[in-house]
């Protein structure tokens, strides 16, 4: 039996030792049917995720579980056997917290391998894979990027493989759910599946699509193989909203937002500090040993308005401007004292929307998506320049639904203009569904924008390994999601050396 196989069965096969506290009370159904994750990785812990629920789509979002709180009890082992038991204890899942567990663990070993399960009452969970990240010594590190998983354009099956391939970690940068009711963004994709009624608006409105989403069995197959590194993006809120402005107009835009934030944080690995009140805070540093650093950017919390209201246009100079921020003064300092403080080989930039300028115009001209580092151009700039004294940096990104491999450049129009990095975009996990194919499209975008050299519109992630010497990234497509089984292949390959971006 392979690990995936063994990982599938062991919930079954093995049973838990009794708690210290025996509960009278049983839950009548499966409580885990969200699964269970892992994430934040550090040198001596990292983050244990789940959240119960009898029912997903249960009504008022809460999982159709009990109005009481539930004692869950956790383990930690060394082998997937749990025949050496390291870690155990109770967390209580709350049921004002939509009965989710974040249980942070510390005092581990480093650079090593645990597995994980739950028990609520009698049922008992499936087996997580987790690691620390390794401390002094360089490891090497296999990672997955993914981005954009909207549930109503297809199957998750680029989940799927991305879990048949055991990553070490992945990396989502945003939109793991959409916001609109059903059919409501569908243009491009039609529509495989169906979301919850109703545009999230409500608390009770995003636990029930995160449940929905959550429920995805391949989904779950990918939080269970390994640490999840998350952030948001903008559909886990409202579509291109930015910083306290609603796209939309909403009204009641600060609530709405805290409920989405603190949906997201109940329905993900994070660590506790992150939830702040009215803020979520995602912008993080997490290292890998002296390898790598990963800085994952939160682009839309602390933004201005986009500029020349929004969209794809052209002759549009308030985007320009001098004053104009994306990342906001704070995470602006956060990030340019980590750049000049770090230590490690690499330095990887985990974030959301495209950094690269993109003419989308055919021809003379130029039109740019405001919503993307192009509506932000002068601190796109001063960061390109902050970058070209780090060692080593990548920017890694999502938002596209489409496949980048590109040079960035502190001036885009000159083709002697020096690289500073490499960005490497993944396309979607489901968004945009089987992906539209125009190959005088994507030859015309190349030629429009030399310094990108790969475009794939198909549905997909990257798988990247990284050591000491250079960093491989494997864009890994499939000819369709709307309907299940397809294959993954390796349609591209960029490999790029230290030193040498």
């Amino acid at each position: 039996m392979d690990r995936r196989s063994f990982l599938a069965a062991a919930a079954a096969t093995f049973v838990l030792p009794a708690p210290a506290t025996t509960s009278a009370r049983t839950l009548a159904r499966d409580p885990f049917k969200l699964g269970i994750a892992s994430g934040d990785p550090s040198t001596d812990g990292f983050v244990l995720w789940t959240r119960l629920a009898l029912d997903p789509l249960g009504a008022n979002g809460r999982g159709a579980m009990p109005s009481r709180d539930v004692e869950v009890d956790w383990q930690l082992s060394a082998d997937e056997r749990f025949g050496k038991i390291l870690r155990s204890g109770t967390a209580t899942a709350r049921w004002k917290d939509a009965h989710s567990v974040h249980v942070e663990l510390d005092g581990l070993e480093p650079g090593r391998e645990y597995f994980y399960r739950f028990r609520a009452e009698g049922r008992l969970s499936p087996t997580g894979r987790t690691r620390t990240a390794p401390s002094g010594a360089t490891q090497p590190l296999a990672f997955a990027v993914a981005a954009c998983a909207h549930y109503e354009h297809g199957f998750y099956t680029a989940y799927r493989r991305l879990a048949e391939q055991e990553p070490d970690l992945v990396l989502f940068l945003g939109d793991y759910l959409y916001e609109y009711g059903p059919s409501g963004y569908t243009a491009l994709a039609g529509r495989v599946r169906t979301h919850t009624p109703g545009k999230c608006a409500t608390l009770a409105d995003y636990r029930l699509r995160h449940a929905q989403y959550k429920s995805d069995a391949d989904l779950q197959r990918a939080h269970a193989v390994a640490p999840w590194l998350v952030s948001f993006d903008d559909h886990e809120l409202e579509n291109n909203w930015a910083g306290p402005v609603s796209s939309t107009g909403a009204p009641a835009f600060a609530h709405r937002r805290a409920s989405a934030f603190r949906a997201y944080y109940e329905n993900m690995p994070l660590r506790r500090a992150s939830l702040q009140g009215a803020v979520l805070r995602v912008n993080r540093r997490v290292s890998w040993g002296t390898l790598a650093r990963f800085h994952l950017l939160d682009t839309r919390q602390f933004r201005d308005d986009q500029a020349c209201l929004d969209g794809v246009r052209a002759g549009c100079d308030e985007r320009l401007s001098e004053r104009r921020t994306l990342l906001g003064g704070d995470q602006w300092r956060w990030l340019s004292d980590g750049l000049r403080a770090s230590t490690t080989q690499w330095n990887l930039l985990g974030q959301q929307i495209l950094m690269m300028q993109r003419d989308y115009k055919r021809g003379p001209g130029r039109e740019v998506n405001l919503d993307a580092w192009d509506g932000y151009a002068a601190e796109r700039t001063r960061l390109l320049e902050l970058m070209s004294t780090t060692s080593n940096p990548v920017v890694l990104t999502g938002d596209a639904h489409m496949h980048h491999a590109a040079s960035l450049k502190l001036n885009f129009d000159d083709p002697d203009s020096p690289v500073i990095a490499p960005e490497l975009v993944a396309s979607s996990i489901a968004s945009d569904g089987d992906g539209y194919r125009d190959k005088v499209w994507i030859e015309e975008g190349l030629a429009e924008n030399p310094h990108i050299s790969y475009i794939d519109q198909r549905r997909g992630y990257i798988m990247a390994r990284l050591n000491s010497t250079e960093l491989s990234a494997e864009f890994r497509t499939l000819e369709y999601i709307s309907r299940r089984g397809a294959p993954a292949k390796t349609t591209h390959r960029v490999t790029v050396p230290t030193s040498a971006p």
